[in-house]
């Protein structure tokens, strides 16, 4: 039996407020006005009998057992959004056949989850679903071989071609844990110069008139972060990078891009001949499921990413 006074709206509150260490934040983040904010904070901690955060400081901090409840509330929170996801999948039983692409930055969890969504859904159709490097999807769709790609966005005109922006995805420093100079006295390690990333990461660093000595070049982003974590030098990836190489994430520090804000654009992209509204459908799926897998939990574990790192639409 659930604890009277222990409400849905209480949780989401919570998890802002942890976030943000903010009324005013957790208020915008809730669409709740400042009193209701802290009103729901007293009614969640009157329910469970302990102080979930310390008042008395600025931002304010989580307490011993607020710190054991976020834990608790985040999971609870991310399979209701699951849910909600799974209760308002389309129906694309009308399609005979449906091929899609996605880049292999969400192997982990959000391709497992649209695959078994979409094949749920495609009743009587033939489906088809893989996992390739951005520029190999665009070849891919512009071959007509593929009907949608989950991707970043190259930065070039695609003739012929509907983007549904899907999520910001800003660029970060990640180095080894307790190296504050890694810039300074560690090794850039690059990924492949062949991979869209790559080129989008050095573009930037040419604007800024930047050079690092060229020694790694890495076309496994794991193995990218593995190198890192073991100390052998410093990477530019994103959150959604980050989060995906969550097994190294004890020997990692993410920080702030040093080198100027910038940041790519993750989006589904579909032939303009296709005017169905399934890549609607898709791309509205694919919101709500990079939400609750991935930009909330990067923002709960990365808050300064707040306001950089969002779902679009």
């Amino acid at each position: 039996m659930v604890i009277k006074g222990l409400t849905l709206r209480g949780l989401e509150v919570f998890e802002a407020l942890a976030r943000t260490g903010s009324v005013a934040q957790a208020a915008e983040i809730t669409g709740l006005s400042q009193p209701s904010v802290s009103q729901q904070l007293r009614n969640l901690e009157n329910a469970l009998g302990t102080e979930l955060v310390d008042h008395g400081r600025r931002p304010m901090r989580l307490t011993q057992a607020g710190r054991s409840f976020l834990a608790r509330a985040e999971t609870v929170l991310a399979e209701l959004q699951m849910a909600q996801s799974e209760l308002t999948v389309m129906d694309l039983g009308h399609l005979t056949i449906l091929s899609i692409g996605l880049i292999d930055d969400f192997d982990n969890d959000l391709t497992p989850r649209l695959a078994t969504l979409l094949a749920d859904s495609l009743t009587r159709s033939k489906f088809k679903l893989i996992t390739l490097p951005s520029l190999d999807l665009f070849a891919e769709l512009e071959a007509q071989r593929l009907h949608l790609a989950v991707s970043a966005h190259s930065g070039e005109v695609l003739e012929g071609v509907a983007e549904y922006p899907l999520v910001q995805d800003p660029f970060i420093l990640v180095t080894p844990k307790g190296a504050q100079d890694a810039v300074q006295t560690l090794p850039f390690l690059r990924y492949a110069r062949e991979q869209l990333i790559s080129r989008q990461i050095e573009a930037h660093l040419a604007r800024q008139k930047l050079e690092f000595e060229e020694r790694f070049e890495i076309g496994s982003h794991l193995a990218l972060m593995a190198m890192v974590a073991r100390g052998l030098g410093w990477a530019i990836t994103t959150p959604l990078g980050f989060m995906r190489a969550a097994r190294f994430h004890e020997g990692l520090e993410a920080h702030p891009a040093p080198f100027g804000d910038f940041s790519r654009m993750i989006s589904l992209f579909t032939r303009t001949d296709w005017s169905d509204q399934v890549p609607q459908e898709v791309a509205d799926m694919m919101r709500r499921l990079m939400r609750s897998q991935i930009v909330d939990p990067a923002l709960s574990q990365l808050p300064w990413l707040e306001s950089r790192l969002k779902v679009m639409g």
